[in-house]
């Protein structure tokens, strides 16, 4: 089936809006239909942040983790794990939720992170998550992701800054503690 010609010029002039003003953009994940077509669909919608009026241009850790902590609710009851998605500039562009798992683990696919970056045109990503535990030392799974992640980002031109763990009172940067 094919997408009628209307609807091709309606996506590019949308898909150039996004392109032109990414910095004022929220990124919120979609599963959608085209009932026309029968085709399933994934989506990524952009919508702007009125009440914010500049960048957060994040240059270090704890820039991160205030941003990380303005948004993130229940920090101490389940795990969960977000991703900071950035420009060129280091602004951030959107938050995406990863995964949200249990009390002491969550399941975190790397495709799912790549999936986000790359539809938001991310330059560089920051992933954080917390531990309700309190605990801020990695667990082997913490330093096998980063890794993992790591290394997925440089073959796509697409770094992995940093991987901050996140408590209610404190937090842990492999980037500031030279692990990453």
């Amino acid at each position: 089936m094919e997408i009628s010609a209307t609807k091709r010029k309606k996506i590019f002039r949308e898909s150039n809006y996004l392109r032109r003003y990414p910095s004022e953009l929220k990124l919120v994940k979609t599963i959608g239909t085209l009932s026309e077509q029968g085709i399933a669909e994934v989506q990524i919608k952009y919508l702007r942040n009125p009440s914010e009026t500049k960048p957060i241009i994040v240059k270090n850790s704890t820039i991160a983790v205030e941003a990380y902590r303005t948004f993130f609710e229940g920090i101490e009851h389940r795990e969960s794990c977000y991703l900071i998605l950035l420009n060129r500039a280091s602004e951030i562009i959107g938050f995406f939720l990863v995964s949200v798992g249990g009390i002491t683990a969550s399941v975190v696919d790397q495709r799912i992170i790549f999936q986000a970056a790359l539809l938001s045109n991310s330059t560089a990503i920051i992933l954080a998550h917390n531990h309700p535990s309190g605990n801020l030392e990695p667990s082997f799974a913490d330093y096998e992701l980063t890794q993992r992640i790591k290394s997925a980002g440089k073959f796509l031109d697409l770094p992995l800054l940093d991987h901050i763990i996140i408590t209610r009172d404190s937090y842990f940067s492999f980037a500031d503690e030279g692990k990453l």
